[in-house]
């Protein structure tokens, strides 16, 4: 078990799926090469350029998908997914040529590697689609825990697990029981304690027997992180925070690291999407004649007050009534501003934030201080978010839909919480490619509720 990746540790069918594309590539392209040129192949930058570039877009577009999809993902979805990928792969080849090769090393190039990767897409499909049918049992059933607590604690865990990274089942049990679920298959995979306080040493001695027999024991608190890849706030105990399980980042490399990619990934994206801004400026005006930006006052890092801004996507006159929530089917959302919000294109101007160092493209998002002097009240741990910087995207946008109101925002803080754990160059990476697949995929900021 990966203790310190927890979410790397249940996406595993994902890196298989990396390591086989990525080693079928180089086969292929080593196995033409040779029997072409009679010499070993140097796999170059540009070469391993377009790999990245096939990896990245198959994640995007959903060829790598996730075992809950498994089930209900079509041959002929996967096909098209294929066809998408190799189409652009090749665009990118093509356009990298135009841009650097000679005529004449354009066309070798063209003879040589657009037959590559049209084999390599069909070898890549048919593996995957194998692979998927062979892992498909696997994924079938869930995983039992054992629950060693009141009723109201095994209850509570059954409401969090309706959002939960990995399916599972939950059992009360009392120690005598434990041998009635015995590791192996079909038994239970390990045993959540409600408190080892009120475990006597007697009790304390069976649990580590089962523990060497392959029974996994956890907190409230590791099984979150484990299971549901959230921290219910409910659940995170003032003990767990005095233990400094939830810090602010504290490592110089990291925060320098970050700081890096926020201004170099801000600036590409502004300079790369400043058409896009332009284009939608002009909808926006032309709609209905109003401003084009709508700026907002958030709680930053420490809780103190920062100025964001985005391309207006309501009306006017939208909070009139004052400071509220959107809502599904929201009247106050003009037609192009729906339009934004699905793309995400409206939260762009933020990138200057991010560049300027009040935001992060990473973390949790910004809230608006009258709102949250309600959520403060009544969500325990609220402040926590606040010690790390707000983020463009964040793992509670990733994994959770837009939601509009007390209890979406728990749930929202229990995925921040998370992040706030297990903050990470690696966890900030996945997170931006799980935004772009969003955007590509229109799962936008609309109200779910």
């Amino acid at each position: 078990m990966l203790l310190r990746l927890p979410w790397l540790n249940s996406r595993r069918r994902l890196l298989v799926a990396l390591a086989m594309d990525s080693a079928l590539f180089a086969v292929l392209y080593a196995a033409i090469f040779l029997q072409r040129f009679r010499v070993w192949p140097q796999f170059n930058l540009p070469l391993s350029a377009l790999l990245a570039f096939w990896l990245i877009c198959s994640y995007v577009i959903g060829r790598y998908y996730d075992v809950q999809e498994m089930r209900s993902a079509a041959t002929i979805k996967q096909a098209i997914r294929t066809l998408i990928t190799l189409m652009l792969s090749i665009g990118m080849f093509l356009a990298w040529l135009w841009l650097t090769a000679s005529p004449a090393l354009s066309e070798t190039s063209r003879g040589f590697m657009l037959p590559i990767l049209l084999v390599y897409a069909l070898s890549s499909g048919l593996l995957q689609g194998g692979v998927n049918r062979l892992l498909e049992g696997r994924f079938s059933g869930k995983e039992l825990w054992l629950v060693l607590g009141q009723a109201g604690f095994q209850h509570q865990l059954h409401q969090e697990l309706d959002w939960s990274r990995l399916e599972a089942r939950l059992e009360s049990v009392d120690l005598s029981q434990i041998a009635r679920h015995e590791p192996g298959k079909g038994g239970a995979i390990g045993v959540v304690v409600e408190s080892f306080k009120a475990l006597t040493p007697q009790q304390i001695q069976t649990l580590l027997y089962w523990q060497t027999r392959g029974l996994t024991v956890l907190s409230p608190v590791g099984w979150c992180e484990q299971v549901l890849q959230r921290f219910p706030p409910t659940l995170v105990s003032s003990q767990d925070l005095l233990r400094g399980q939830f810090m602010a980042p504290q490592g110089s490399i990291y925060k320098r690291l970050k700081r890096f990619g926020d201004v170099l990934v801000s600036g590409t994206l502004l300079w790369s999407t400043a058409s896009l801004l332009l284009t939608a400026a002009l909808l926006i005006k032309l709609e209905d004649g109003g401003p084009i930006f709508y700026s907002q006052w958030r709680s930053g890092l420490d809780g103190k007050p920062i100025k964001v801004w985005k391309l207006r996507s309501m009306r006017i006159d939208a909070e009139q009534a004052g400071v509220q929530w959107s809502r599904r089917g929201d009247p106050r959302i003009t037609r192009i501003g729906r339009l934004l919000r699905v793309t995400r294109l409206d939260e762009l101007p933020q990138l200057w934030s991010v560049l300027t160092g009040t935001m992060s493209l990473i973390g949790p998002r910004p809230e608006r201080p009258k709102i949250e002097k309600d959520l403060k009240r009544h969500i325990p741990h609220y402040r926590l978010r606040h010690l790390i910087k707000p983020g463009l995207s964040g793992w509670a946008q990733v994994n959770y839909p837009y939601g509009a109101s007390l209890a979406d925002s728990e749930k929202k803080l229990s995925y921040d919480l998370f992040y706030l754990r297990n903050h990470s160059f690696w966890l900030d990476l996945l997170i931006l490619f799980k935004t772009i697949r969003l955007v590509f995929n229109a799962r936008g900021a609309l109200s779910q509720s």
